[in-house]
């Protein structure tokens, strides 16, 4: 089976958690909404590419985030992929920030409260793993 790590994380801002609506720019998963996602690269550290992709996707640099909680990898298989699975360390990050600044691989953001995310087609797994995080 073919295996890919990536990280997934969760931001965190008095109550209210980051959720992101994937854009139909990118390869996986368009339109369902999820945490801050992407590929580790190379022999990278889970948490080193998290905050990179948190810089990237919405814009909050790594000196206004700060860990809360992170969780031992989990294994998801792809729906969309046979013979394939997601590897995903998934982090809790809390902030005072509030302005997003979305890339392209994104095409909306929501804070929200953890009883909304049933009202979000969401990627697989999504409220599991928030809910190991919380």
């Amino acid at each position: 089976m073919r295996s890919t790590r990536i990280v997934t994380s969760f931001i965190k801002n008095n109550n209210k958690i980051l959720i992101l609506k994937r854009s139909e720019k990118v390869r996986t998963m368009k339109g369902l909404w999820s945490g801050v996602s992407g590929i580790i690269e190379n022999n990278e550290k889970p948490r080193d590419r998290a905050v990179i992709e948190i810089f990237e996707e919405v814009g909050i640099e790594k000196g206004k985030i700060s860990l809360i909680k992170t969780i031992e990898k989990i294994k998801i298989s792809s729906p969309q992929y046979e013979n394939h699975e997601w590897e995903v360390f998934s982090f809790l990050f809390k902030t005072n920030e509030t302005k997003i600044k979305l890339n392209w691989e994104n095409s909306e953001f929501k804070w929200m409260e953890l009883d909304e995310l049933k009202n979000y087609e969401t990627v697989p797994s999504l409220e599991k793993i928030l809910l190991n995080l919380l």
